[in-house]
């Protein structure tokens, strides 16, 4: 089975940029760990570039996602969300079965 790897939108590098992420070296890292209240809960920081890294580049900016992550990050979409309850990275997941109404924690 061919697997996708993720999608940046373009409003989440614009994002980004508006940040200056790029300016102090740094890229968003989306990561995907073990708890939260569904199995699996996604970790959205800043942080540098690391070696084995899969690199997601656009607008001058870098989204970065690790080796051990990118199996449950495959076809996603990373997108930048600005709602009245605040503005926030979202991924939406096709492999995620279910998720809980915080939208970092999903299961599979």
């Amino acid at each position: 089975m061919l697997t996708l790897p993720p999608k940046v939108t373009a409003r989440a590098f614009d994002r980004l940029a508006e940040i200056g992420a790029a300016a102090e070296g740094k890229a968003l890292r989306v990561a995907v760990e073990g708890g939260g209240c569904s199995g699996f809960q996604y970790e959205i920081d800043l942080d540098e570039p690391k070696e084995d890294d899969l690199i997601l580049e656009g607008s001058g900016e870098k989204v970065v996602i690790d080796s051990v992550s990118l199996p449950f990050l495959a076809d996603a979409t990373i997108d930048f969300s600005e709602e009245l309850i605040g503005a926030r990275f979202v991924i939406e997941n096709p492999n995620a079965s279910s998720s809980c109404g915080c939208g970092t924690s999903f299961s599979m």
